[in-house]
C-alpha cells in the first residue's frame, strides 16, 4: 500500500535483431503512435508523454473517457493511436489529428498497470500486472479504450503477418519481471524495417536556390555527447508539416556535426541547430555510419533531441529453445567449436559467449587495462571440470600479452588483455569468467582501489542485500570515500572504492578489514566480518580478502560460470533498489544494458587517499 506517485518514468524497449521465444516471453503489436501514461486520482486524469509532458488538454475526450474507469487511483501505461478503416494505426493521421485539434477519435491501447487503488504494482511480475489490467478493462464499454492483446505462440508468423500488414513490428516482454523505469532488456522491440528517430542538423537546397528544401541532414548523438552526421533523407512531408518544420528550424553559421558532409551533386548545405526530431525508416546502416534508402515518416515532437542515439539491433535474450548465432564475430576470427553447449540449463553455446565479449568489449576493456588477470576456463561447459589460469602455462598466445617477470618477482609472467583481439582470444580459449588485480602495471606494489564483496546468506531476500549495500555506502560516505557498485552476477554486490596508487597492499587490506569489522560491530544483525557459511547465517559477509596482493575479483561485465551465465553488471546507486537480484543480466541481455549511457560509476576516479582520520574512525568501533 502507498500513496499515488506524482510521476512514473516509462519502461523502454531495447532493439534486437530477432524475437526471442520461450515461456517467459509474450508479444504485442508495436503501435505506431504516441506513448502515453495515464494518471488517475479520484476522477482527475492526467496524460503524460514519455518525456513527462502534460498533454491532457490536447486530448479532452480521451481524458474524459479514462476518467470513467472503475478506479479511484491508477497509473496506466499505453499508446495513443488513430486507427484507419482497416483498424491499423496510422501515424500520419495521428499527427493530423493533433495539428487540427480534432482528437476525439483517438484510441488508447493500455498494456501495463503500475499502480491501482493504493497498491504499487511496479515490483509485481508483468504477467500478474496484465491479469489485473485485463480484469480492470473487462467491464469497459468504450471503443476508445482498449487492451493491447498479447501473444505467446507463433512469434515468427506473428512478425511476418505484422510486416505484411504494414505494421512497425513487435514488442516482446518478459512476463516474470517487474516494471523497470527507463530502458531495459526485459522489454525488446523487433522491427520490420529499420526505423528510428534522427535529429535535423541541416538542410540542402539545389545549388543557387534561395528557398526550399531538397533534403534533411540527419544526425545522432554519440555516448560522449558528440553529434554525428548519419545521412540524409528527402524532405517529403506534406505542405502543412513542411511549414511547421521550417518554423522550428534555427539556422547556425557552423555545422553542428563533428563530421559534417561536404556539398556535392549540385546542392548547397545550410546548418541548423540540432533540436528538431524526425522519424525515418531505412534499409540499413552503412559501414560509414550512415543510413541507406531512408524514407521520412514524421516529425516527432514527443521525443527529446539529446536522447536520440543510433539504434543497432543486438542478439535477443536467451531462451529455452535457443538457436545459436553464426560462428563468427564482428571483424574477428571464426569461432572454433561454436556450437558447443556451455550451459546445458539454457542451451547457450560458446558462440554466444564469444559474441557477448565482442559486443561489450568497448565497455569491458577499461576495467582490465594493464591489470594482471585470472581467468576461469570451461572447455567442456560449466557442468564439467573448470580451471583457473593466471599464466600462459606453455600456450602460444597471439594477442594476450605477458608482463615482464620483474614486475612480480619469483612468479611466472602475469597475463594482460588490453585489446579487443586479446579479449576474443580469451573467449576462444573457452574463458567464461575474467578476474583482475586491484593494481595496474607497471606499479603492482600499490593498489588503485579496494573492493568490498558483500556475500549474503543465500536464503536472504534481495531487499536485505540492497539495504546492506546502502548501509555500506553510508559508512564510506561518512569516511569521505566515494564508491560505485556492481552486481556480482550471483547473489551479492561488489562495492568499488577507487584510490590513488600510493598505499601499500598491507595498508589497503588492513583498512578494508577494519571497515568490515566496523560494520559487523555496529550492525551485527546484518553483517559478519568472519568468512565461512556458518558465520553468515542470516547475515552478509563483508569479504575484504580480495584486497591482498595477487587476489582478484570478477571484473565488471564478466559472465559468471553459473546456470544462465549471468553477468556482473555496473549499476548506479539509484538503480540498485529497483533490480530483481544480483543476476538480472546474462550473456544475451547484458550487452544491451552495458551500452546504456547511464551504466558505469566512478571506478576510474583517482586521487582518493586513506587518511589517518579514516583509519581512526573505523578503528574506534572495530
Amino acid at each position: 500500500m502507498g500513496g499515488l506517485p506524482d510521476i512514473i518514468r516509462p519502461q523502454l524497449a531495447t532493439l534486437v535483431d530477432r524475437p526471442p521465444v520461450g515461456p517467459n516471453w509474450s508479444y504485442e503489436i508495436k503501435f505506431d503512435g504516441y506513448r502515453m501514461l495515464c494518471r488517475i486520482d479520484n476522477g482527475a486524469v492526467t496524460l503524460f508523454t514519455r518525456n513527462g509532458h502534460d498533454w491532457t488538454d490536447r486530448m479532452p475526450a480521451l481524458a474524459a473517457a479514462l476518467a470513467g474507469l472503475p478506479v479511484s487511483q491508477a497509473w496506466i501505461d499505453g499508446e495513443v493511436v488513430v486507427l484507419n478503416k482497416a483498424d491499423i494505426p496510422d501515424f500520419s493521421a495521428l499527427q493530423n489529428a493533433f495539428a487540427r485539434r480534432r482528437t476525439a477519435g483517438l484510441t488508447f491501447f493500455a498494456f501495463d498497470l503500475m499502480f491501482l487503488d493504493g497498491r504499487d504494482l511496479r515490483k509485481v511480475r508483468l504477467g500478474d500486472r496484465q491479469a489485473i489490467l485485463l480484469q480492470l478493462l473487462a467491464s469497459v464499454d468504450d471503443a476508445h479504450i482498449r487492451l493491447s492483446n498479447t501473444f505467446t505462440d507463433g512469434v515468427e508468423s506473428l512478425l511476418d503477418s505484422a510486416c505484411r500488414m504494414g505494421l512497425e513490428g513487435l514488442i516482446g516482454k518478459r512476463v516474470d519481471r517487474p516494471y523497470m523505469e527507463g530502458r531495459s532488456p526485459d522489454w525488446i522491440k523487433v522491427k520490420c524495417l529499420q526505423r528510428q528517430e534522427f535529429v535535423i542538423g541541416g538542410i540542402s537546397r539545389n545549388a543557387g536556390a534561395a528557398a526550399g528544401t531538397r533534403s534533411l541532414l540527419l544526425g545522432v548523438y554519440e555516448r560522449d555527447g558528440g553529434f554525428r552526421y548519419a545521412g540524409s533523407v528527402k524532405a517529403t512531408l506534406r505542405p502543412a508539416q513542411m511549414r511547421e518544420l521550417h518554423g522550428r528550424l534555427e539556422p547556425m553559421s557552423e555545422p553542428p556535426f563533428f563530421n559534417p558532409p561536404k556539398p556535392e551533386g549540385g546542392r548547397s548545405l545550410f546548418w541548423m541547430r540540432p533540436q528538431v526530431v524526425v522519424e525515418v525508416s531505412f534499409l540499413e546502416w552503412t559501414s560509414a555510419g550512415e543510413i541507406r534508402h531512408g524514407v521520412l515518416k514524421a516529425l516527432r515532437e514527443d521525443k527529446v533531441a539529446g536522447e536520440v542515439h543510433e539504434e543497432r539491433p543486438i542478439a535477443p535474450p536467451a531462451t529455452s529453445n535457443h538457436r545459436g548465432p553464426s560462428s563468427s564475430v564482428r571483424g574477428g576470427p571464426t569461432i572454433t567449436n561454436a556450437s558447443r553447449v556451455v550451459d546445458p540449463s539454457t542451451g547457450l553455446t560458446k558462440a554466444d559467449v564469444v559474441r557477448y565479449f565482442d559486443a561489450v568489449a568497448d565497455c569491458l576493456l577499461p576495467h582490465i587495462k594493464d591489470r594482471p588477470l585470472m581467468i576461469v576456463r570451461a572447455p567442456d561447459g560449466i557442468e564439467a571440470e573448470m580451471f583457473f589460469q593466471k599464466h600462459a602455462e606453455g600456450q602460444r598466445l597471439k594477442s594476450v600479452t605477458q608482463l615482464p617477470p620483474s614486475m612480480h618477482p619469483n612468479h611466472a609472467p602475469l597475463l594482460v588483455a588490453n585489446t579487443r583481439e586479446a579479449l576474443l582470444e580469451l573467449a576462444q580459449l573457452n574463458t567464461i569468467e575474467i578476474h583482475a588485480w586491484n593494481a595496474t602495471a607497471p606499479d603492482l606494489d600499490h593498489p588503485d582501489r579496494f573492493i568490498l564483496d558483500l556475500d549474503p546468506d543465500p536464503q536472504l531476500d534481495w531487499s536485505v542485500m540492497v539495504e546492506a549495500a546502502m548501509l555500506t555506502r553510508v559508512v564510506l560516505d561518512e569516511l569521505g570515500l566515494q564508491s560505485s557498485c556492481k552486481t556480482s552476477g550471483g547473489k551479492g554486490v561488489h562495492i568499488i572504492v577507487p584510490l590513488a596508487p600510493v598505499h601499500t597492499w598491507q595498508e589497503v587490506k588492513g583498512f578494508s578489514h577494519a571497515i568490515a569489522r566496523h560494520l559487523a560491530k555496529v550492525i551485527p544483525q546484518r553483517f559478519s566480518a568472519v568468512s565461512g557459511p556458518r558465520n553468515r547465517i542470516g547475515k552478509i559477509f563483508v569479504d575484504y580478502l580480495r584486497n591482498g596482493k595477487g587476489a582478484t575479483t570478477a571484473i565488471a561485465f564478466s559472465p559468471r560460470a553459473r546456470p544462465g551465465l549471468p553477468v556482473s553488471m555496473p549499476v548506479s546507486w539509484d538503480e540498485l533498489p529497483a533490480l530483481g537480484g544480483a543476476a538480472d543480466w546474462d550473456v544475451m541481455t547484458g550487452a544491451a544494458h552495458a551500452k546504456l549511457p547511464t551504466v558505469g560509476g566512478i571506478e576510474f576516479l583517482t586521487g582518493q587517499r586513506i587518511t589517518e582520520e579514516m583509519r581512526s574512525a573505523v578503528r574506534a568501533t572495530s
